[in-house]
């Protein structure tokens, strides 16, 4: 598979995108490009939205090729860099209206937790939102996306790509929600 034109448009465009820098104590230290954050090992803000339907199935979504970060994995959750002068819970919103078209929904905010990985060091706010609309993918992030239930994504994400941040905070999700 190749790249389209408004892939690359889109990721040339990201890149350079301001977003929020903190220390390991999530406190805010200013602002930097995205691909700074990556290429330095700096730390950023991100919202991960787990999005269920009133079955229980969660929304799982393919990225496309032209992410920086897992590309052509598969993701449990909608989300992005927290930008500058923005909240999580407004990144988070942002971020469900952009990749999969949904908005004016009720987020319901859980956890923040630090997660590391080799190219990605980020703050995360786990939002839970619920929605049986349709949904209308942004074609230059998501390839395809549909819902499933949880114990389906588990078990591909043992076979398949996924995002490991996103995963992390599903199963953090999917423990905290068995002990209340």
């Amino acid at each position: 598979m190749s790249i389209s034109v408004n892939e690359a448009a889109h990721r040339a465009a990201s890149d350079v995108e301001q977003v929020v820098w903190v220390d390991r104590d999530d406190r805010v230290l200013g602002a930097k490009p995205r691909h700074e954050l990556r290429e330095q090992g700096l730390i950023g803000r991100g919202t991960f939205i787990l999005l269920f339907n009133s079955s229980g199935e969660l929304c799982v979504h393919q990225r496309t090729l032209s992410k920086a970060l897992y590309p052509g994995f598969w993701d449990v959750a909608a989300g992005g860099m927290v930008g500058v002068n923005e909240s999580y819970a407004e990144s988070a919103a942002r971020e469900l209206d952009e990749e999969l078209g949904v908005r004016n929904v009720p987020l319901t905010a859980h956890e923040r937790f630090y997660f590391e990985g080799p190219q990605n060091h980020l703050w995360c706010g786990v939002f839970s939102a619920v929605w049986d609309g349709p949904l209308r993918v942004q074609p230059e992030e998501v390839q395809q996306a549909l819902f499933m239930p949880v114990a389906k994504a588990l078990r591909l994400s043992e076979q398949q790509n996924f995002c490991p941040d996103s995963l992390d905070a599903l199963k953090r999700y999917l423990a905290q929600s068995q002990t209340l």
